[in-house]
C-alpha cells in the first residue's frame, strides 16, 4: 500500500475511534438459537432459521435479477444446563442442480458447547471464529442493504467457519470479553484472483491439518457501546512437506503465513446508529504462492466501512417496536493493495461502494429493505483480458446496483 494511502487509511481508523463515542449499539432480535445460547431456551430442541429474496437491477448491464438468496433452517439441543449441540443447513440461490453453476447447500456450523461455569464457554466443531461484525452476526435482519457489506464480504469472507476449537468467556467486574480459538488453515492453493483469501477456506470439507490458524478477539462494552480488535495468523500450504518443498513453498504448521487484523466499533443513541471497521489483510510470501500457483496472489489486501442511520419511528410511541430505519454506508476496499514482483495489478479490485436506502422492521425478525449502491473501481488492466469477446461492451468504472428485498429470522 503506498505511503499516502496508508496514512490516510490509519487516520481513517482513528477519526472513527472518536467519532464512535457519539452512539450506541442497537439490540439484536432474539431468535431459537439466541435462546439456547443464552441457556433460557424453553425446551430441550429447538428449531429456528433466516432467510432472505430480493430483487437487483443492474444499470450498466441492463439486468435484472430475483433470487432468494439463503434459506437456513437452525436445530439445537440442550443435553444438559453444560452441554448443547447447535447445527444450521443452508440453501444457497433456492436450488442445487448437479452441473449446473449457482446454488449451494452446505453446513454453516456443527459445534458442541461445553459451559465452564457463568463466565466462560468452549465450542469444538465447525464453528464461526469471532472477527468483524457480520461473521457471528449475520442474520440479515440485522443489517441494513440487501447486500452484506462488500468488506466482510470479500476482506474478511462472511460467514467464515472452520473445523477447531475455541474458549469464549468475560472478565469478572470488567466490560471486556474475549476468545481464542485453534482452527485448520486455509489453502493458498485454492486463492483465486478477484476474490481474495476466500476461495481459500475449507468451510469444514476435507480441511488439511498440517497446517493450522489461531484467532483471538477483544471487545469492550459500555453500556450500549461496544469496540472489538480481533485477529488471525495461520498457515497456507497443508500439502506434505516433500511436495511444499517441491513448489518452493514453506510447510509446517504456520508455513507460508496469512495474517489478519481487525477493528470495529457499534453505537447508537436517541435513534442513531453508527458502525465502523476497518481491517487489513497480509500474504508477505504471494510471491512464493504467485510461483507455485500461478493465482495472483496480493501481499496486502485492505477495507474499512463507516455506516450512519437513523430509526424515524424512534420517537413515535404508536409505534411500538416498528422500526423505519434510513441509512448510507461508505464502503473502501482494495483486493490488491499491494502486489509482489511477479503479480498484476487489477485496477478494478479497488473500489469504493456508497450504500442508501431504508430498513422497515414491522417487528424486530422481519425487514423490508430498499436500497441503491453506487459503485466506482479503477481502471481495467489491459494485461488482464485475455480472449475478449468481440461483442463485449468497453469496462465502465461507475456503476449502480437497485436493490429490493425482504428478509426474516425466527
Amino acid at each position: 500500500m503506498p505511503q499516502m494511502q496508508t496514512k490516510t487509511f490509519t487516520l481513517s481508523i482513528v477519526f472513527l475511534l472518536i467519532a464512535g463515542t457519539l452512539f450506541a449499539q442497537r439490540t439484536a432480535p432474539v431468535t431459537s438459537e439466541d435462546s439456547l445460547n443464552n441457556n433460557i431456551s424453553k425446551s430441550s430442541t429447538t428449531i429456528g432459521g433466516y432467510g432472505n429474496a430480493f430483487y437487483q437491477r443492474n444499470n450498466n448491464l441492463g439486468t435484472s435479477k430475483l433470487d432468494l438468496e439463503r434459506f437456513v433452517i437452525f436445530t439445537g439441543h440442550k443435553f444438559n444446563d453444560k452441554i448443547s449441540v447447535f447445527s444450521e443447513l443452508e440453501v444457497e440461490d433456492a436450488k442445487v442442480t448437479g452441473g449446473e453453476s449457482g446454488g449451494e447447500l452446505s453446513i454453516e456450523q456443527a459445534y458442541l458447547k461445553f459451559n465452564l461455569n457463568a463466565n466462560q464457554y468452549i465450542v469444538a466443531g465447525l464453528f464461526l471464529p469471532r472477527i468483524g461484525v457480520l461473521n457471528e452476526n449475520h442474520l440479515p435482519n440485522t443489517f441494513n442493504g440487501n447486500e452484506r457489506n462488500y468488506v466482510e464480504t470479500l476482506i474478511l469472507p462472511s460467514t467464515w467457519r472452520e473445523l477447531g476449537i475455541g474458549l469464549y468467556g468475560n472478565l469478572n467486574g470488567l466490560p471486556l470479553n474475549y476468545s481464542v480459538g485453534l482452527v485448520n488453515g486455509v489453502s493458498s492453493g485454492m486463492f483465486e484472483h478477484g476474490t481474495g483469501i476466500r476461495d481459500g477456506r475449507f468451510e469444514g470439507r476435507n480441511a488439511t491439518g498440517n497446517n493450522l490458524a489461531v484467532t483471538a478477539s477483544l471487545q469492550y462494552y459500555q453500556g450500549n457501546f461496544k469496540a472489538q480488535l480481533a485477529g488471525y495468523y495461520g498457515g497456507t500450504v497443508g500439502v506434505s512437506k516433500r511436495k511444499a518443498d517441491s513448489l518452493g513453498l514453506s510447510s509446517g504448521i504456520f508455513g507460508t503465513p496469512l495474517a489478519i487484523g481487525e477493528g470495529d466499533i457499534q453505537y447508537a443513541r436517541d435513534g442513531f446508529y453508527f458502525k465502523a471497521l476497518g481491517a487489513i489483510v497480509s500474504i508477505p510470501d504471494a510471491e512464493t504462492i504467485n510461483r507455485a500457483y500461478a493465482n495472483n496472489t496480493p501481499k496486502t489486501e485492505y477495507g474499512a466501512y463507516v455506516e450512519l442511520a437513523y430509526d424515524l419511528f424512534h420517537h413515535l410511541r404508536k409505534a411500538h417496536d416498528q422500526q423505519l430505519i434510513v441509512f448510507v454506508r461508505d464502503e473502501k476496499f482494495d483486493i490488491n493493495a499491494s502486489v509482489p514482483s511477479n503479480g498484476i495489478v487489477d485496477g478494478t479490485l479497488d473500489q469504493n461502494h456508497i450504500v442508501a436506502g431504508f430498513t422497515y422492521l414491522p417487528i424486530r425478525n422481519v425487514a423490508v429493505k430498499a436500497d441503491v449502491r453506487i459503485i466506482h473501481t479503477g481502471a481495467q488492466n489491459p494485461e488482464l483480458i485475455i480472449n475478449p469477446n468481440p461483442v463485449a461492451l468497453p469496462y465502465q468504472q461507475n456503476n449502480n446496483l437497485v436493490n429490493l428485498g425482504l428478509a426474516f429470522s425466527f
